[in-house]
C-alpha cells in the first residue's frame, strides 16, 4: 500500500493533505485516485509531477513497493 501525500493544489482538489492507496504501480494509483476524487482532480493531477520515493516518474509502469512514499506536487509559482 503506497502512502501517498498532495500539496497545494493538489491537497486542495483531493480533498484531504494525504492517504493510503492500494496499488502496484503509478498508474493504478493514479487510477485509484482519480476515483476517489472525482474529474476536477484528474485536471490538477495531469498538470503535477509526481515523486516515488524521492525520485521524479510518469511511467505508470513503475511499480509500488509496500513501503512506497508518493508525493504529488502541482506547478508552483514564484523562485
Amino acid at each position: 500500500m503506497a502512502h501517498v501525500r498532495y500539496f497545494a493544489a493538489a491537497a486542495e482538489a483531493a480533498g484531504v493533505a494525504s492517504e493510503s492507496i492500494e496499488a502496484d504501480t503509478l498508474g493504478e494509483l493514479r487510477e485509484a485516485a482519480v476515483a476517489n476524487h472525482g474529474s476536477g482532480f484528474a485536471l490538477v493531477l495531469d498538470r503535477c509531477s509526481v515523486l516515488v520515493d524521492g525520485a521524479n516518474t510518469q511511467d505508470p509502469d513503475t511499480p509500488l513497493a509496500q513501503a512506497t512514499l508518493v508525493d504529488i506536487l502541482p506547478p508552483f509559482a514564484g523562485g
